[in-house]
């Protein structure tokens, strides 16, 4: 049953106090997201500010958005995904925490839509997307209100394309910033979350040994690179596929076998999309695939498998013969299974990244929201990277947290490094 106003919509609120210990659990482990809570209650550098939030709805957010609010933020939230919500944590952050959610795990696209028009007509100051959907309802529907944006921040690879392309045709109506671009974001986020949170989702859904399975990663970015290792770790034979000719060649050097999708469609027991772009699956490689073969993606967008394709091309499609897995029959009389619709598995079928690496995700976005404010005057219409500043002290937090020392460089080194007269 939804529960629903003009404030919030969420699918029940008698979840909120599991919820609010599920987000308290995560607070335990994201020390540096608590720094900066801490400071900003005192300092309340975002008061006055209206900002709407396009994010996964998880305990991690919940955390984020909390600092937000603490930082003076009139603060809404919904999901960036149909699938990405914790119920339990929708419900808890409007009841307990005075912050309207509209999310609802599940909802139909017609919901989700009406979920985003939500936070626009708020007339936000600042937004905060993850995959760009919100800032494009901004510059197309809703231009009027697009207008009242001073900054805003995109927390993922792929929205981070579409707002590069966006400047690039001279369409940006708002300075943006790249938070996915971050150090602290993209290399530990997408690489250590993406990595296991994927494998753990296919686990959930599937139950699936990955030992001794021969596991395809399309796309050896950073995201590609976390999911090639773990599989590699549990045991499987992994198989890379690329178009960059770097990347390609890099997990090459690394150890991995790599093949067009064409060649390792025919060995795959388990594939995983993690590209960024569109139809990397597509029905000539489902047609090719052995019987069993499992699919899912860990990419932004369920539109890197080609679903409407692969279903023309198949005799009978039954749903949910598991939670989270659709039988595909093809008239071969071979079965492919795809995992949460093709969605966000990592968060569809299981809880996305660990609050540990998130930690510095959420800091890096919530220094990155306080910079933006401070110099809104400064920014032109651009994808602005997050300044160095923010991740050294990201970092330096992480790694006190983690109990760990660094050495300093002695005044005679730093000379030498900013020096040229020194020869051999």
């Amino acid at each position: 049953m939804t529960t629903a106003t003009k404030n919030f919509d969420v699918k029940d609120m008698g979840l909120a106090d599991k919820g609010k210990a599920r987000i308290e659990w995560a607070d335990q482990d994201m020390p540096v997201l608590r720094a900066v809570r801490d400071r900003w209650t005192k300092e309340q550098p975002l008061k006055g500010i209206t900002m709407s939030a396009c994010l996964h709805v998880t305990a991690e957010t919940a955390n984020l958005v909390r600092a937000l609010k603490a930082g003076g933020a009139d603060v809404a939230l919904c999901a960036s995904n149909p699938l990405s919500t914790q119920d339990d944590v929708a419900a808890a952050l409007t009841k307990h925490y005075g912050i309207p959610v509209m999310a609802i795990k599940g909802e139909d696209n017609e919901t989700y839509y009406r979920h985003l028009e939500a936070m626009v007509l708020r007339e936000p100051n600042v937004t905060m997307d993850d995959g760009a959907d919100l800032v494009t309802l901004l510059h197309t529907k809703y231009v009027d209100k697009g207008k009242n944006v001073v900054v805003s921040m995109e927390e993922t690879t792929t929205g981070v394309i579409r707002l590069r392309a966006m400047e690039r045709d001279g369409k940006l109506m708002f300075p943006v910033i790249a938070v996915n671009d971050a150090t602290t974001k993209n290399m530990f986020d997408n690489r250590y979350g993406t990595g296991q949170s994927t494998l753990d989702g296919v686990i959930r859904a599937t139950d699936m040994l990955i030992a001794g399975k021969t596991v395809v990663i399309a796309g050896y970015g950073w995201c590609g690179k976390g999911c090639a290792m773990r599989a590699r770790g549990m045991g499987a034979k992994v198989v890379v596929t690329e178009v960059d000719l770097i990347k390609a060649l890099e997990a090459a050097m690394d150890g991995f076998q790599v093949m067009t999708m064409d060649e390792a469609a025919k060995v795959g027991d388990l594939f995983i999309t993690v590209t960024g772009n569109m139809h990397v699956i597509r029905p000539e490689h489902a047609m090719s695939m052995k019987h069993g073969a499992m699919v899912c993606n860990s990419g932004h967008f369920d539109i890197e498998i080609d679903l409407k394709g692969i279903a023309k091309e198949a005799k009978e499609i039954r749903k949910d013969i598991r939670n989270f897995v659709d039988e595909y029959k093809m008239k071969s009389g071979r079965s492919m299974y795809v995992l949460a619709e093709g969605r966000l598995v990592n968060l569809a079928a299981a809880e996305g990244h660990p609050a540990s690496v998130m930690d510095m995700s959420f800091a890096t976005q919530a220094l990155a929201s306080e910079y933006a404010v401070k110099e809104r005057k400064n920014l032109q219409k651009k994808v602005y990277t997050v300044p160095v500043d923010i991740e050294n002290w990201v970092a330096r937090l992480k790694l006190e947290s983690m109990g760990i020392a660094i050495d300093t460089l002695t005044k005679e080194q730093a000379h030498y490094l900013s020096s040229w007269e020194h020869g051999t």
